[in-house]
């Protein structure tokens, strides 16, 4: 398996596999306007030239970044490929020396296996919800917040 960062190439194949959990309840969707506008902060997992993982890492603050867009193929999960890329994004915030990273997700069991730990929306920064109030779930959110310091 290949860890890289995504290229405008793989925008089609990044946005089918966010869809594909999109439309299943499991993850917020993205249009392709934010990915192509966003690509420089997306990594992917390739597997023999295929596109099998997608995540990317949002600097928030000096303090603070985000993990989003988490996707793995369907009949890839299982393998580790998630955790290879919430790993990959740590390494890049702690050479951003970036001391915070949290996410906002409905699988928060996966990132509690990673070493986040769950956290009060209402406790996160102001800054933190600037996006959501384009969000169809506004202001009804289900995910949770999880954190892990650096």
């Amino acid at each position: 398996m290949f860890i890289r960062k995504a290229k405008i190439t793989d925008v089609e194949d990044i946005h089918a596999l966010i869809t594909f959990y999109a439309n299943k309840g499991l993850m917020l969707a993205r249009p392709r306007s934010m990915l192509y506008e966003g690509i420089r902060e997306f990594t992917v997992a390739e597997e023999k030239g295929k596109l099998v993982g997608v995540g990317s890492l949002h600097i928030i603050w000096e303090d603070l970044a985000e993990i989003r867009a988490l996707a793995v193929d369907q009949d890839m999960t299982g393998q580790g490929i998630g955790r290879i890329l919430v790993n990959a994004f740590l390494l890049e915030a702690r050479e951003l020396h970036i001391p915070r990273v949290f996410t906002l997700t409905y699988q928060a069991g996966f990132f509690e296996k990673c070493g986040f730990t769950l956290k009060a929306k209402e406790d996160m920064p102001q800054k933190v919800w600037k996006e959501c109030i384009n969000c169809p779930q506004f202001p009804n959110c289900e995910e949770e917040a999880l954190v892990i310091d650096l």
